[in-house]
C-alpha cells in the first residue's frame, strides 16, 4: 500500500529518496513563492510563442484573380507597403477545415445591381408541359413573339438580349437546369419562364415538383442553388369548371412550382404567378402576364436587378404574415404601452397642443437635460391678439422639410413625401386585394376595387388632433395655410408616379394575382383620406379635376373645421364629412381641434353639407370610439343627421393598431367596440331617426372592417338598395355638364347594391378567401347580437 501512495504522490517519493528534504518543506516552498514561480512560468511560454513565431517562413505571395484585386486593394494610395499588405490578407487561407454557417445570405437589390456585369448578354429559357398539345402550340406562338420583343428590347435597352429557347420539360434533364442554372455558351444571365397546366394525373410536372422539393431538402446542396438567375416566373392553366375554387385545386401545380422556384432561387420571383381558364379568360390572362414580363425583363436590362423594395427585388419577404401595425382607412387607434421616458426620447416631433404642457415642465427638464422647451405657437388666425402676432411678417417655410423630424417620421412609416405638403402610401387592404385576401368596405359598400385605389392627400397638414388619429404627433398641425405651396400638376404627377412605385415592390410577394396587379397599375380611384385635411389644399379643386380627366373617381374626407373651402368646393364623386362626436363637450375630447370657434364651425359645414346633398353624394362618417361616443349618444347623432340630411350614414368602430408615440391620448385596446356593440348602435340609431320622419335604413355592411352602411331611401329604388355607383356616368356628366353643371347624386346611381354587400350578409369579398396569420383559409363568422353573459 505504501508503495501505491509513493507512486501516486511523487513529491513524498522524492522525500523518502532524500530524507534531509521532507514533503512539508515542499509545500511550504510552494506557498512561499508560487506567484514568482506562475509568473516565471507564463514569461517563459510567452518567450517560446514569439521565438516559434519569428522561425516561421511566411507563405509566397499568390496572384489573385481582378475582381478580388480590385476589391482589395485600393487604386488611390502611393503606399506598396499597405498594398501587399491588404493582397497578403486577402490571399491567406485557414489551414483547417472551412466554418460552414447555415442560413441564406440575403442580398439587397443594389448588392445585385452592383455585382451584375452589364456587358454579359440576357438570354430567356421558356419551359412547358404540354399533355394535349395545347400548352405546346401556346408556348411556340409566345416563344415566336418573345423573339421579336427581345430584338426590340436589345435596341431601346442597349443591352445585348439573346434570342430565347424552348424546353418541353418531359425531354430535358433536371439535373441540368434545377441543380444549377444552364450552361450557356454565350456566358449569359439566365432569366426562367415557365407554361404549366395542372392536371390532376400522373405527369411530367409532378416529377419536376418532386425534383425541385428534394433539390432543396438536400443537404449536399446550396440553399439557393439557381440565385444567380435574374429572376422567374410561372404561369399557369387550368380549368375552373373541375374545381370548387382556386385554393381546391385551380392551377395547383402552378403554385406549386412558384413557390419551390422562389427558394431555390433566394425568391426572385420576378412577376406574380399568372392563371388562365383554359375554357375561359386565359387568352386575356396570358397576355396580362407576357407584356408584364416584357416590362421586368427590361427593367433588368437597365438596372441590372428586379428593383428596389421588398418584393420581386431578390429579398422578397417569403411570409404569409399580415400586416400587424397598418392603418386601415382612416380611424386607427393605438395602445400606449411604453414608458413615460421612452416615449420622451423616441417622440420624433411634439404637437402644437403639447407644448404648454412641455412649458410648465421645462424647469426639470433643463436642469436634467440642459436642453430648452420650445416656445408655445398659437396658430389661431382671429382674435386681438391674432392682430398683434400678425404684424411682423411670418417666414413662409416647407410644410415638409427633406431635412425635418416629420419627414424623417412619415418615411420611415412608408409615406412617399411629394414636393413640400403632399404624401402618397400604400393601405393594407390593396396588398390585401392583390393577395385575393379580401377588399376594404369601399367594395362592399360602393364598388371600389381596393388593388386600383390610391390613397393619398394633397395636405399632410390638419387642425385636428384626433384621439384615434393613425400618425400620433408624426404630421404637422396648424389653423391657416402658411407653408410654400405646390402647384398641382407636380403633386398629381408625383402621388400617381409614387403609388405605382409602391405597386411594382409587391410584384413578388407570395399570393399576388398576376390579373389584379395588372389591374392595379391603372388607377381607378382616389381616396383624399390619409392624413392630414386635403381641404386645406389651396388648389384641391384643380386637383381633382386632373383626377376626373383621367377618369379617376374622387372620395374626399374632411373635418368639419374649414367651411369656406368646403363651400367653394366643385364636384367630387363623393364627399366625406367627419362626424366624431354628436356634442361640443365630446368633438373637444375626441378630435381635440385647434380652432377655438370648432363647434361654430362645425355646424356650418354641416348646414353646407345639406345645401349640396343635391350636387354631391354626401357622407357623414361617424368613428365610434368606446368610452367617449357610443353610449347614449344616438340621439345627438340623429339630430346632426337631421341637420345635414346626408345620403349616407357610415357608422365605423375604431381599429386597433400597436402603440403609439402620443402619451395623452389615454386609449388603449378597451375603446375598440365589438361589432355587436357597432351593430346595437347603429338600430338605436336608425330607430331615432325614424322616430323624427327621416327616411333611413340600413343599406349594406362590411364585418370585416366593422363598418354599416345607412343610406337615405333616394337610394332606395323598387325595393332594393342602389349604394354602389355608375362611375362611367359619373365621368360622362363631367363632359357634358361640367365640374358646376345640373346633376344629381341619383344621376350616377350605380346597379343594386350586390346581395353578398347588404345588411346581413357580411359584405365580405365573394371573390376572395378569408385567411389567418398563418395564411390559412378561415371562415367568415359574424357576430351581430351581444354574446350571453355567461360567455363573458
Amino acid at each position: 500500500m505504501a508503495e501505491v501512495c509513493e507512486k501516486m504522490n511523487p513529491l513524498q517519493g522524492l522525500s523518502k529518496a532524500h530524507p534531509g528534504f521532507s514533503f512539508d518543506d515542499i509545500v511550504e516552498i510552494w506557498h512561499g513563492r508560487r506567484t514568482p514561480l506562475i509568473l516565471g512560468a507564463f514569461i517563459l511560454l510567452v518567450a517560446i510563442r514569439i521565438y516559434i513565431h519569428k522561425i516561421e517562413q511566411p507563405e509566397p505571395l499568390k496572384a489573385l484573380p481582378k475582381e478580388i484585386q480590385k476589391k482589395f486593394v485600393p487604386t488611390h494610395t502611393n503606399n506598396k507597403e499597405a498594398d501587399i499588405a491588404i493582397v497578403e490578407k486577402s490571399s491567406a487561407r485557414p489551414n483547417g477545415p472551412r466554418r460552414i454557417k447555415g442560413g441564406i445570405t440575403k442580398k439587397s437589390a443594389v448588392e445585385d445591381r452592383d455585382q451584375h456585369e452589364k456587358s454579359r448578354p440576357l438570354k430567356v429559357l421558356v419551359f412547358f408541359s404540354s399533355v394535349t398539345t395545347k400548352t405546346e402550340k401556346m408556348a411556340l406562338q409566345y416563344l415566336s413573339t418573345l423573339e421579336k420583343s427581345a430584338a426590340r428590347l436589345s435596341q431601346d435597352t442597349g443591352r445585348q438580349i439573346l434570342k430565347p429557347e424552348l424546353h418541353d420539360l418531359a425531354e430535358i434533364d433536371f439535373e441540368d437546369f434545377f441543380v444549377s442554372p444552364a450552361k450557356s455558351v454565350e456566358g449569359a444571365y439566365l432569366f426562367y419562364l415557365f407554361l404549366l397546366p395542372s392536371y390532376n394525373i400522373d405527369t411530367i410536372n409532378d416529377t419536376l415538383l418532386q425534383h425541385l422539393e428534394e433539390t432543396h431538402h438536400d443537404f449536399r446542396i446550396d440553399t439557393a442553388p439557381l440565385a444567380s438567375l435574374l429572376g422567374y416566373s410561372v404561369f399557369g392553366f387550368g380549368d375552373k369548371e373541375g374545381w370548387p375554387d382556386e385554393a381546391e385545386g385551380y392551377c395547383f401545380q402552378a403554385k406549386e412550382l412558384d413557390k419551390w422556384m422562389s427558394k431555390l432561387t433566394a425568391r426572385k420571383r420576378a412577376y406574380p404567378v399568372g392563371m388562365g381558364d383554359m375554357k375561359g379568360d386565359h387568352v386575356e390572362r396570358f397576355e396580362e402576364w407576357a407584356s408584364g414580363i416584357l416590362e421586368v425583363i427590361a427593367h433588368v436590362a437597365r438596372s441590372g436587378c428586379l428593383g428596389e423594395g421588398v418584393s420581386g427585388s431578390g429579398d422578397a419577404v417569403e411570409s404569409d404574415v399580415e400586416d400587424l401595425a397598418e392603418e386601415d382607412d382612416g380611424e386607427v387607434l393605438f395602445e400606449d404601452d411604453a414608458s413615460n421616458e421612452e416615449k420622451e426620447s423616441s417622440r420624433p416631433l411634439d404637437d402644437v397642443e403639447d407644448l404648454g404642457r412641455m412649458l410648465r415642465t421645462s424647469d426639470k427638464k433643463e436642469t436634467t437635460s440642459g436642453r430648452k422647451a420650445p416656445l408655445a405657437v398659437d396658430f389661431t388666425s382671429y382674435g386681438s391678439s391674432t392682430k398683434k402676432r400678425t404684424q411682423t411678417a411670418p417666414v413662409i417655410k416647407e410644410m415638409v422639410a427633406k431635412n425635418s423630424p416629420t419627414y424623417a417620421a412619415l418615411t420611415k412609416q412608408g409615406y412617399s413625401i411629394v414636393g413640400s405638403h403632399s404624401g402618397v402610401k400604400i393601405c393594407r387592404w390593396t396588398k390585401s386585394a392583390l393577395r385575393g385576401r379580401g377588399s376594404c368596405y369601399k367594395y362592399s359598400l360602393y364598388g371600389i376595387n381596393s388593388h386600383q385605389c390610391m390613397e393619398t392627400t394633397p395636405s399632410l397638414s390638419c387642425s385636428n388632433k384626433c384621439v384615434f388619429c393613425w400618425r400620433h404627433g408624426t404630421n404637422p398641425v396648424g389653423t391657416t395655410w402658411r407653408w410654400v405651396v405646390d402647384p398641382p400638376e407636380m403633386i398629381f404627377e408625383g402621388v400617381k408616379e409614387g403609388h405605382y412605385k409602391k405597386i411594382k415592390m409587391l410584384r413578388g410577394v407570395p399570393g399576388v394575382r398576376a390579373e389584379r396587379y395588372a389591374e392595379a397599375l391603372k388607377i381607378r380611384h382616389c381616396a383624399l383620406s390619409l392624413v392630414g385635411e386635403p381641404i386645406f389644399y389651396p388648389y384641391i379643386n384643380e386637383f381633382l379635376a386632373m383626377l376626373h380627366a383621367e377618369r379617376i373617381s374622387s372620395f374626399l374626407v374632411c373635418n368639419a373645421q374649414h367651411p369656406d373651402q368646403l363651400a367653394a368646393l366643385k364636384a367630387v364623386t363623393q364627399l366625406y364629412v367627419s362626424i366624431d362626436a354628436s356634442n361640443k363637450d365630446s368633438l373637444r375630447k375626441i378630435d381635440r381641434p385647434l380652432h377655438r370657434d370648432f363647434w361654430e364651425r362645425f355646424q356650418r359645414c354641416l348646414d353646407i353639407l345639406r345645401e349640396k346633398r343635391f350636387r354631391h353624394r354626401t357622407v357623414f362618417r361617424l368613428t365610434l370610439v368606446k368610452g367617449f361616443n357610443v353610449e347614449d349618444e344616438a340621439e345627438g347623432y340623429a339630430q346632426l343627421v337631421e341637420r345635414g340630411l346626408p345620403c349616407f350614414v357610415e357608422v365605423k368602430g375604431v381599429t386597433y393598431c400597436g402603440t403609439s408615440t402620443s402619451s395623452n391620448a389615454g386609449l388603449s385596446m378597451s375603446n375598440v367596440p365589438f361589432y355587436w356593440e357597432v351593430c346595437e348602435f347603429v338600430k338605436a340609431l336608425e330607430k331615432r331617426l325614424k322616430d323624427k320622419g327621416l327616411k333611413y335604413g340600413i343599406a349594406a355592411e362590411h364585418a370585416h372592417s366593422c363598418c354599416i352602411l345607412l343610406a337615405s331611401e333616394r337610394f332606395l329604388v323598387d325595393g332594393k338598395w342602389h349604394t354602389h355607383i355608375d362611375y362611367k356616368r359619373f365621368f360622362e356628366l363631367l363632359e357634358e355638364r361640367g365640374a358646376d353643371g345640373d346633376w344629381t347624386p341619383e344621376d350616377y346611381m350605380g346597379e343594386p347594391t350586390p346581395e353578398w354587400a347588404l345588411w346581413g350578409n357580411g359584405g365580405f369579398d365573394p371573390r376572395d378567401d378569408r385567411v389567418d396569420r398563418k395564411g390559412r383559409k378561415i371562415e367568415n363568422v359574424v357576430v351581430r347580437e351581444a354574446p350571453p353573459p355567461e360567455s363573458w
